[in-house]
């Protein structure tokens, strides 16, 4: 009986879940990794119908599965769909922050634009989503943020200042509002995602010379799929993680402690 209940920690039954940049990669496998533990899941991608393979996939679990458009780097179109999203569902048990971009340029010769695009959706919408939906979490005593970090919110990376820049905000970002709200009942942690296989890491897998020196630092000999995500997810969307908080955990195949 006490695994039995140990395992019911996991569960995410009569729970709801907002996930953005849904559409695919990761976002993609956390909604369905939700979804697959009990949780009917609101997809956001930046084009309308964007999300329709995953809430495909939602729906054959038994689950239901709505969708939102936005443009995350447009600060107006982030307010409205904080507005629609709470209009029309009273409560919202999981915060997923995953939507993010990345622009690669010499730091000497980054645009403007660039720079303003990639914190603007890698930073500023994942705290107005957190503080606006957060705010109903910390009412209601209960609830779970969940930040996409990366390898970047630990170091600098080559030809991405914004990005890395961005992440580390996300990772700080992360504990400050964990301390604030942990006393509510509310988890605030990030995952922080190694190499993945996605359009983010296309330019690096497609180059020769940085795949290999990228895999050979792998303890795990390979790049990771979306779906490796999906457990950490479930972890710490479920009350198996209630006593998790402000933490930034690595799904890296190794890579951070080599």
């Amino acid at each position: 009986m006490k695994i039995l209940n140990h395992i019911n920690k996991f569960s995410l039954v009569n729970k709801s879940a907002l996930v953005t940049g849904a559409s695919r990669g990761l976002g993609q496998a956390i909604a369905l990794g939700l979804a697959f533990a009990g949780a009917d899941v609101i997809c956001t991608g930046s084009k309308a119908g964007g999300c329709d393979e995953t809430m495909k996939a939602i729906r054959e679990y038994g689950r239901d599965a709505w969708e939102y458009a936005a443009d995350l780097s447009d600060r107006r179109q982030v307010v409205k769909l904080i507005e629609e999203v709470k209009q029309n569902h009273t409560q919202i048990d999981i915060l997923v922050n995953n939507a993010g971009t990345i622009r690669r340029h010499p730091a000497a010769e980054y645009p403007e634009k660039d720079w303003d695009d990639v914190i603007t959706v890698n930073l500023h919408s994942l705290f107005l989503l957190s503080q606006h939906i957060g705010a109903e979490m910390v009412q209601r005593q209960s609830g779970k943020i969940i930040n996409i970090a990366s390898l970047l919110s630990f170091q600098g990376g080559i030809l991405v200042p914004s990005y890395a820049a961005s992440k580390h905000a996300v990772a700080g970002l992360t504990k400050a509002l964990a301390n604030e709200w942990a006393k509510h009942n509310v988890q605030v942690n990030a995952i922080a995602p190694g190499y993945f296989s996605t359009d983010n890491t296309k330019k690096l897998r497609d180059d020769p010379v940085r795949s290999k020196e990228i895999l050979s630092r792998i303890p795990a000999g390979r790049w990771g799929e979306p779906n490796d995500l999906a457990g950490a997810a479930i972890f710490l969307a479920s009350s198996a993680s209630d006593y998790v908080s402000g933490h930034i955990l690595t799904v890296d195949g190794g890579w951070m402690a080599r």
